[in-house]
């Protein structure tokens, strides 16, 4: 399920499972959809 924080004035949309975040929830839910809960190989 992702987690909606506020961070320095914005929305943002956290995965749950790997902790990656999006401004865009959509994109946030996409990507919680498909992850394997591993770090991300790139930088956030």
């Amino acid at each position: 399920m992702v987690e909606e924080t506020e961070r320095d004035g914005m929305t943002w949309y956290r995965c749950e499972k790997c902790g990656l975040m999006f401004d865009d929830p959509e994109d946030a839910r996409q990507h919680e959809e498909n992850c394997d809960a591993e770090e991300p190989s790139y930088l956030q």
